[in-house]
Protein backbone atom coordinates (compact mmCIF):
# COMPACT_ATOMS: atom_id res chain seq x y z
CA UNK A 1 0.00 0.00 0.00
CA UNK A 2 2.81 2.14 0.98
CA UNK A 3 4.49 2.07 -2.92
CA UNK A 4 1.44 2.99 -3.84
CA UNK A 5 1.13 6.23 -2.36
CA UNK A 6 4.98 7.07 -2.81
CA UNK A 7 4.52 6.18 -6.97
CA UNK A 8 1.41 9.04 -6.93
CA UNK A 9 4.10 11.25 -5.04
CA UNK A 10 6.44 10.89 -7.52
CA UNK A 11 3.80 11.49 -9.71
CA UNK A 12 2.33 14.07 -8.56
CA UNK A 13 5.91 15.94 -7.85
CA UNK A 14 6.63 15.62 -11.25
CA UNK A 15 3.75 17.08 -12.86
CA UNK A 16 4.18 19.82 -10.40
CA UNK A 17 7.49 20.63 -11.34
CA UNK A 18 7.28 20.12 -14.90
CA UNK A 19 3.72 23.17 -14.99
CA UNK A 20 4.27 26.41 -15.56
CA UNK A 21 4.00 28.95 -12.86
CA UNK A 22 1.08 31.34 -13.96
CA UNK A 23 2.56 34.86 -13.98
CA UNK A 24 -0.05 37.78 -14.00
CA UNK A 25 0.37 39.72 -17.60
CA UNK A 26 1.49 43.39 -17.07
CA UNK A 27 -1.13 45.64 -15.55
CA UNK A 28 -0.74 48.02 -19.02
CA UNK A 29 0.47 45.77 -22.24
CA UNK A 30 0.34 48.77 -24.24
CA UNK A 31 3.51 50.70 -22.58
CA UNK A 32 6.87 48.51 -22.55
CA UNK A 33 8.39 50.56 -19.84
CA UNK A 34 5.69 49.83 -17.43
CA UNK A 35 5.99 45.78 -18.46
CA UNK A 36 9.82 46.18 -18.02
CA UNK A 37 9.29 47.78 -15.02
CA UNK A 38 6.82 45.35 -13.37
CA UNK A 39 8.85 42.29 -14.97
CA UNK A 40 12.66 43.46 -15.09
CA UNK A 41 13.56 40.16 -16.07
CA UNK A 42 11.77 40.40 -19.24
CA UNK A 43 14.09 42.89 -20.41
CA UNK A 44 17.27 40.86 -19.53
CA UNK A 45 15.53 37.92 -21.80
CA UNK A 46 14.59 40.03 -24.47
CA UNK A 47 18.14 41.86 -24.27
CA UNK A 48 19.57 38.44 -24.33
CA UNK A 49 17.93 37.19 -27.18
CA UNK A 50 18.96 40.18 -29.55
CA UNK A 51 21.96 39.63 -28.16
CA UNK A 52 22.00 35.84 -29.78
CA UNK A 53 19.47 35.92 -32.68
CA UNK A 54 19.13 39.41 -33.87
CA UNK A 55 15.65 40.19 -33.53
CA UNK A 56 15.11 43.31 -31.89
CA UNK A 57 13.23 43.68 -28.39
CA UNK A 58 10.63 45.86 -29.30
CA UNK A 59 9.23 43.04 -32.21
CA UNK A 60 9.99 40.01 -29.56
CA UNK A 61 7.67 42.33 -27.69
CA UNK A 62 5.44 43.19 -30.24
CA UNK A 63 4.82 39.00 -31.43
CA UNK A 64 4.06 38.04 -28.02
CA UNK A 65 1.77 40.59 -27.08
CA UNK A 66 -0.11 40.02 -30.35
CA UNK A 67 -0.06 35.97 -29.43
CA UNK A 68 -1.00 35.71 -26.28
CA UNK A 69 -1.54 38.73 -24.55
CA UNK A 70 1.50 37.91 -22.32
CA UNK A 71 -0.53 35.06 -20.70
CA UNK A 72 2.27 32.22 -19.64
CA UNK A 73 -1.18 29.69 -20.20
CA UNK A 74 -2.33 31.13 -22.85
CA UNK A 75 -4.28 28.84 -25.18
CA UNK A 76 -6.49 28.68 -28.47
CA UNK A 77 -10.28 28.62 -27.04
CA UNK A 78 -11.77 25.06 -27.31
CA UNK A 79 -13.93 24.18 -30.28
CA UNK A 80 -17.53 23.41 -29.46
CA UNK A 81 -18.87 20.46 -30.74
CA UNK A 82 -23.24 20.90 -31.26
CA UNK A 83 -23.08 24.63 -29.65
CA UNK A 84 -22.22 23.62 -25.99
CA UNK A 85 -20.22 20.76 -25.68
CA UNK A 86 -16.47 22.02 -25.05
CA UNK A 87 -14.22 19.71 -27.57
CA UNK A 88 -10.75 20.12 -28.83
CA UNK A 89 -8.53 22.87 -29.52
CA UNK A 90 -7.53 24.07 -33.02
CA UNK A 91 -4.15 24.11 -32.31
CA UNK A 92 -1.57 22.91 -29.69
CA UNK A 93 -0.16 26.37 -29.39
CA UNK A 94 0.85 27.01 -26.10
CA UNK A 95 2.22 29.73 -24.04
CA UNK A 96 4.12 33.29 -24.21
CA UNK A 97 4.71 32.78 -27.70
CA UNK A 98 1.58 30.39 -29.22
CA UNK A 99 4.38 27.93 -30.46
CA UNK A 100 2.27 25.10 -31.71
CA UNK A 101 3.87 21.67 -30.70
CA UNK A 102 6.16 20.10 -33.94
CA UNK A 103 8.01 23.39 -34.07
CA UNK A 104 8.56 24.04 -30.64
CA UNK A 105 10.23 20.98 -30.80
CA UNK A 106 11.98 21.86 -33.79
CA UNK A 107 13.54 24.88 -31.54
CA UNK A 108 14.28 22.35 -28.76
CA UNK A 109 16.92 19.96 -31.37
CA UNK A 110 18.18 22.98 -33.14
CA UNK A 111 19.29 24.90 -30.06
CA UNK A 112 19.74 22.03 -27.70
CA UNK A 113 17.28 23.13 -25.20
CA UNK A 114 15.26 20.55 -24.24
CA UNK A 115 14.22 21.56 -21.36
CA UNK A 116 12.83 24.58 -22.39
CA UNK A 117 9.12 25.60 -21.60
CA UNK A 118 6.89 28.15 -23.81
CA UNK A 119 5.36 29.11 -20.64
CA UNK A 120 8.57 30.53 -19.57
CA UNK A 121 9.48 34.18 -20.69
CA UNK A 122 12.74 33.81 -21.29
CA UNK A 123 12.38 30.69 -23.12
CA UNK A 124 9.56 32.01 -25.54
CA UNK A 125 11.28 35.06 -26.25
CA UNK A 126 14.43 32.50 -27.02
CA UNK A 127 12.11 30.90 -29.95
CA UNK A 128 10.92 34.12 -31.14
CA UNK A 129 14.00 35.31 -31.50
CA UNK A 130 15.63 31.70 -32.94
CA UNK A 131 12.35 31.38 -35.61
CA UNK A 132 12.74 35.37 -36.24
CA UNK A 133 16.55 34.28 -37.30
CA UNK A 134 15.12 31.20 -39.48
CA UNK A 135 12.97 33.85 -40.79
CA UNK A 136 15.99 36.04 -42.38
CA UNK A 137 18.16 32.76 -43.20
CA UNK A 138 15.21 31.19 -45.21
CA UNK A 139 12.82 33.99 -46.54
CA UNK A 140 15.43 36.96 -46.35
CA UNK A 141 13.13 39.29 -44.22
CA UNK A 142 14.68 41.60 -42.21
CA UNK A 143 14.91 41.21 -38.15
CA UNK A 144 13.50 44.29 -37.77
CA UNK A 145 10.60 44.03 -40.08
CA UNK A 146 7.91 43.33 -37.69
CA UNK A 147 5.02 43.66 -40.08
CA UNK A 148 6.95 40.41 -42.50
CA UNK A 149 8.33 38.61 -39.13
CA UNK A 150 4.57 38.51 -37.78
CA UNK A 151 3.49 37.15 -41.12
CA UNK A 152 5.97 34.27 -41.34
CA UNK A 153 5.71 33.70 -37.65
CA UNK A 154 2.08 33.21 -37.89
CA UNK A 155 1.82 31.37 -41.91
CA UNK A 156 5.06 29.36 -41.09
CA UNK A 157 8.04 30.37 -43.19
CA UNK A 158 7.53 28.40 -46.51
CA UNK A 159 3.78 29.09 -46.41
CA UNK A 160 4.90 33.13 -46.50
CA UNK A 161 7.30 32.22 -49.14
CA UNK A 162 4.25 31.06 -50.51
CA UNK A 163 2.29 34.08 -50.10
CA UNK A 164 -0.66 32.14 -48.24
CA UNK A 165 -1.05 35.74 -46.59
CA UNK A 166 -2.30 37.67 -49.14
CA UNK A 167 -5.78 35.45 -48.85
CA UNK A 168 -5.80 36.86 -45.69
CA UNK A 169 -6.95 40.36 -45.07
CA UNK A 170 -7.76 40.09 -41.50
CA UNK A 171 -3.71 38.62 -41.01
CA UNK A 172 -2.42 41.65 -42.93
CA UNK A 173 -4.46 43.72 -40.59
CA UNK A 174 -3.28 42.01 -37.37
CA UNK A 175 0.56 42.26 -39.36
CA UNK A 176 0.11 46.22 -39.37
CA UNK A 177 -0.92 45.87 -35.83
CA UNK A 178 2.27 43.96 -34.73
CA UNK A 179 4.10 46.53 -36.36
CA UNK A 180 2.42 49.56 -35.34
CA UNK A 181 2.76 48.24 -31.74
CA UNK A 182 6.51 47.59 -32.39
CA UNK A 183 7.23 51.22 -33.29
CA UNK A 184 5.18 52.37 -30.72
CA UNK A 185 7.25 50.29 -28.02
CA UNK A 186 10.46 51.56 -29.89
CA UNK A 187 9.18 55.17 -29.30
CA UNK A 188 8.68 54.00 -24.92
CA UNK A 189 11.59 52.37 -24.88
CA UNK A 190 13.91 55.07 -25.72
CA UNK A 191 12.46 57.30 -22.55
CA UNK A 192 12.38 54.27 -20.10
CA UNK A 193 14.96 54.91 -18.34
Amino acid sequence: MIKHYRLWLVIFLSVLLTACATVSPPSNTENLCTIFHEYPNWHVATVNTQRRWGVPVTVQMAIMNQESSFQSDARPPRQVLLGFIPWSRPTSAYGYCQAINHTWRLYQNATGRYDANRCEFADASDFVGWYGARAKKRAGIHLDDAYGLYLAYHEGITNYMNKTYLRKPWLLRVAKRVQNRAKLYQKQMENCW
